[in-house]
């Protein structure tokens, strides 16, 4: 891919209404917001741009609203949120692209900042119909003179905001987004060795791409989560009323026997927490993969595999990992993750280049009360992170790439 195009490529912004698609896509609970990582993420481009005289547009996406405005994802708690992050205040707009957004953006002043209400109550923005969502993102580009994409988490959507507007205004890639991708990019270039990757999460269906592009340039593939028991059934053992993909088992016979012919280690538990239902009030027991009860289910690695996993990153010059180890947002499954954070932690306080493939995994981070700061980057995007690492071509990145645009 060629270089993106940044800030600096925009020349003299004062003035100027610039749209900014940010990612403020966060986990709420009614109007409170239970993490606000990616609002923190999104407020050094839009202040940089403010700081630069432009008129800011802010505009983003929360939740699955299916083209129709929803109250519950509303964009206007993250408003509030946003103005106290950047100290300054922040305009909303009740629509996308109404009578509401144009009254704020026309009373915009230099360095003013506006935030546009959820993009997906438009039809428009995630539309498969060409003519729809283009006409939706020339509403969108009507608003601006620049367009910024900044918006990691959705670059990996074909969505009008993300890779129809920038081809209708001058545009550059923000702070987060660049950042995003140099990191990453040291991940699939020539990472120092060993690299390590930890993979978690629920379904081996989601991360069937990442491992087959990853097996045979890691050196060891750490496997946990609910994905795990789908390798672990392939590999003969019962797994109880555990999370099972049938239709996969054939694949992941493929990797592991992949594995072992590259000379890449792929390290699963020796030990689960077993729960008789999905709940933190279940009887629970530590016991070997080769021992899950048939009327229980695994929530969490065990104790010995939290060691053994721990061993296993202790050496890594570079780590990625992306999804939890178990139901971490449960008290009695979360150790499993916890094991695994720690450890990480400790990669980069050596030296290493430490990466949280953004989702689940850094929603734990935050959850269990790591510092950020102790990983070398927490990816804002977990699905455009991963895809990233799958080698795709993603198309929120590939228009920033290109200087054409504008009309």
């Amino acid at each position: 891919m060629r270089r993106l195009r940044t800030l600096d490529d925009l020349g003299d912004l004062r003035g100027k209404r610039v749209l900014v698609r940010s990612d403020l896509n966060v986990p709420l609970d009614g109007s409170t917001i239970t993490d606000d990582g990616r609002v923190r993420a999104s407020a050094p481009t839009i202040a940089d741009l403010a700081d630069r005289g432009a008129r800011v547009v802010v505009c983003a996406h929360l939740g699955r609203p299916k083209g129709q405005p929803v109250d519950k994802y509303s964009l206007a708690p993250v408003a509030g949120r946003l103005a106290e992050v950047l100290g300054r205040p922040v305009e909303f707009a009740t629509d996308t692209v109404g009578d509401s957004a144009r009254a704020a953006v026309d009373g915009l002043g230099d360095g003013d900042i506006a935030l546009l209400e959820n993009l997906r109550f438009n039809p428009g923005e995630e539309s498969k119909d060409d003519e729809e969502r283009g006409a939706f993102a020339d509403q969108l580009a009507g608003l601006a003179h620049v367009y910024v994409g900044d918006g990691f988490g959705a670059v990996h959507r074909n969505h009008a905001s993300v890779n129809d507007v920038p081809q209708r205004l001058p545009h550059a890639a923000g702070e987060l987004v660049v950042t995003e991708t140099e990191v990453l990019g040291r991940l699939t270039g020539d990472p120092d060795r060993p690299y390590v990757v930890v993979l978690g999460g629920s379904k081996v269906s989601d991360k069937l791409g990442v491992i087959d592009n990853l097996i045979g340039a890691v050196d060891r593939l750490l496997i946990g989560g609910g994905m795990v028991f789908t390798f672990l059934k392939a590999q003969g053992h019962e797994v109880g009323k555990s999370l099972l993909e049938e239709d996969q088992l054939d694949a992941v016979r493929g990797y592991l026997e992949q594995a072992k012919s590259k000379g890449v280690e792929i390290v699963l538990p020796v030990d689960v927490v077993a729960a008789t239902e999905f709940s933190a009030d279940a009887d629970h027991d530590v016991v070997g993969v080769d021992a899950i009860p048939s009327d229980r289910l695994g929530l969490d690695i065990g104790p010995e595999s939290g060691k053994l996993f721990a061993a296993k990153i202790a050496d890594a010059r570079t780590v990625f990992w992306n999804g939890p180890m178990g139901v971490f947002e449960l008290a009695p499954y979360a150790e499993g993750t916890r094991a695994v954070a720690q450890a990480i932690t400790e990669v980069t306080a050596a030296g290493g280049l430490t990466v949280v493939g953004g989702g689940d995994s850094a929603a734990a981070v935050r959850k269990l009360g790591f510092d950020e700061k102790a990983f070398s980057h927490i990816s804002t995007g977990g699905g455009a992170s991963l895809e990233l690492l799958e080698g795709k071509e993603l198309p929120g990145l590939m228009v920033l790439a290109h200087s054409d645009g504008g009309r």
